[in-house]
């Protein structure tokens, strides 16, 4: 075995999913209660099923439509 190999020219395996980062956010409770019913209902965590819709927003750089009242 050598010392030492060089890795400079290898590549990325494009077949490893990335890391997913943990974070923690305050949701409404209709929120949750909803993404919850969704969950079931598409047989899915209810965790997973929020971070699917908030990384298909992402793709699609969808901005949220705010109005203050």
């Amino acid at each position: 075995m050598r010392r030492e190999y060089d890795f400079s020219k290898g590549i990325k395996n494009p077949y490893v999913r990335q890391k997913k980062t943990a974070v923690t956010i305050r949701l409404d409770p209709t929120a949750v209660s909803y993404f919850k019913q969704l969950s079931e209902q598409m047989n899915l965590p209810y965790q997973t099923l929020i971070n699917l819709y908030l990384t298909d927003c992402a793709q699609r750089q969808v901005k949220p439509n705010i109005s203050w009242q």
